[in-house]
């Protein structure tokens, strides 16, 4: 028998994901709660970590690399005294030390890691090397060399502390490991470390106090009031709207016959040409010329790159009635 393809939807779940679940686990939870056609999500989360997993629902899944090339924010707890071949507590114990710095020695290596700085990531990655994730080869025994990498740090500082490990917040840029950095920052101190919690507190415009966690979407969605397979009115008024995820991308509204030719992949006249320009190209890097396109309703229509007097689409969205 043919599977059913689902319902179509539109927009974000903001979710909390829990501790030793999987990211791909959650996408096909929620997927199967909301009866969903499509829906990825915006950044993988390691089992060990938790927090905000931003989770894409049909034509929403279209903006997935404009989001998951935003900043991102994190808050980690490095216990000091022993690194791991994974960087975090499940990992093989390869180097132990007994020095337990202080919070004013933490702080005053910190200044280090702001900024631009180059970062290696951790065998244990999905970065590929010679066709093969990394992960794959550390697990087979292979020694595994990655090339240290540009990274930003935007925000660095501690929060809490004791006498064997402290906690800190950092935002960051797209690509930054947060268990290279605990390896780092706990070197720099003349020990060593791990990362033992790690918590997602932001992604882009989506916050922490935004997410529903799964167990609240799971008391929703397998309610009485869920039949035939639908999902019930009061999981659907969790779902942002579409262009949620673009709210740094200037918007602008053209007319009902602007707005189908965008939508059959044509070109029309900007009509304000000498407006603000966007933020972000169509691989996320900086630009002058990506905007919104919306009806006068202000129902999305596509995302389109500023070129000359015209508008060119780059991401068409058909959202459904």
């Amino acid at each position: 028998m043919a599977r059913r393809k689902g319902q179509p939807l539109d927009g974000w779940l903001i979710l909390d994901k829990p501790l030793g679940q999987t990211s791909t686990a959650m996408v096909g939870r929620a997927r199967w709660l909301l009866d969903a056609r499509k829906c990825g999500h915006a950044g993988t989360l390691d089992p060990l970590a938790t927090g905000v997993l931003p989770l894409a629902f049909g034509e929403a899944t279209k903006t997935l690399p404009f989001l998951v090339d935003r900043d991102k924010e994190y808050r980690f707890t490095i216990a000091f005294g022993a690194e791991t071949d994974s960087g975090d507590a499940e990992g093989r114990v390869i180097h132990t030390s007994e020095v337990r710095p202080g919070v004013e020695a933490v702080e005053g290596v910190l200044p280090q890691f702001r900024g631009s700085i180059l970062q290696r990531p951790p065998i244990f990655s999905a970065l590929k090397v010679g066709g093969q994730r990394a992960y794959d080869l550390a697990r087979a025994g292979e020694e595994v060399e990655l090339a240290p990498r540009p990274v930003v740090i935007h925000a660095l500082a501690v929060e809490t502390a004791d006498a064997d490990s402290v906690s800190l917040r950092v935002v960051c840029s797209k690509g930054t490991y947060v268990r290279s950095l605990a390896r780092d920052i706990a070197a720099a101190l003349g020990s060593c470390g791990h990362v033992s919690q790690l918590r997602r507190t932001r992604v882009g415009p989506f916050h922490e106090s935004a997410a529903i966690s799964l167990d609240t979407v799971s008391e929703i969605g397998d309610g009485p009031v869920r039949e035939q397979g639908r999902p019930v009115p009061a999981l659907l008024d969790r779902i942002l709207p579409l262009a949620t995820a673009l709210d740094d991308i200037p918007a602008v509204a053209v007319a009902g016959e602007a707005a189908q030719r965008l939508r059959s992949g044509q070109a029309v006249r900007h009509p304000s040409p000498g407006g603000s320009p966007g933020l972000f190209g169509v691989d996320g890097t900086v630009s002058a010329s990506l905007w919104l396109v919306v009806t006068a309703e202000d129902r999305p229509v596509a995302l389109a790159e500023h070129r000359g007097e015209l508008l060119v689409p780059v991401r068409v969205f058909n959202l459904a009635s």
